[in-house]
């Protein structure tokens, strides 16, 4: 098993995607299926950008194992007070300055929610957000 550990800074769109960057060099180096690391980055990289863009600060732990990899992505930030409106595509709560910037269309979740196989998000207003996600690198 690799595993994986990223510090991510609210507010910083110059670092956005470093941490996607690194874990798609190992999962290059790892020969998984090209098509399931473009998933994995796409879905990892949406829940870098949410860090980025509403929360202070937050961490993401990637454990590869042989079946599948594990993405936890951790923010203290504001919460999401309505998951399921939140999961719709389209549904944005990014202020202008990030919609400015080429971000907040609202299709973070959605776009996890599609490229991995399980998806469990827990979050507390007012305190933060852990999203947990799974991708199985054998084909159904």
């Amino acid at each position: 098993m690799v595993k994986l550990r990223y510090e991510i800074e609210g507010g910083n769109f110059d670092l956005a995607g470093g941490a996607s960057s690194q874990v798609k060099k190992v999962l290059k180096q790892l020969n998984i299926d090209p098509v399931l690391i473009k998933k994995i980055v796409v879905a990892m990289y949406e829940g870098e950008v949410n860090i980025v863009a509403h929360a202070y600060k937050g961490q993401i732990e990637v454990q590869i194992f042989p079946d599948r990899v594990e993405m936890k992505l951790t923010d203290e930030g504001p919460g999401i007070p309505d998951v399921e409106a939140a999961m719709k595509e389209g549904f944005s709560t990014a202020s202008q300055r990030v919609r400015e910037m080429g971000f907040g269309a609202g299709m973070g979740l959605p776009n996890m929610k599609k490229n991995t196989d399980e998806l469990r998000i827990e979050t507390e207003v007012g305190k933060g957000t852990t999203l947990i996600m799974t991708k199985y690198l054998a084909y159904e």
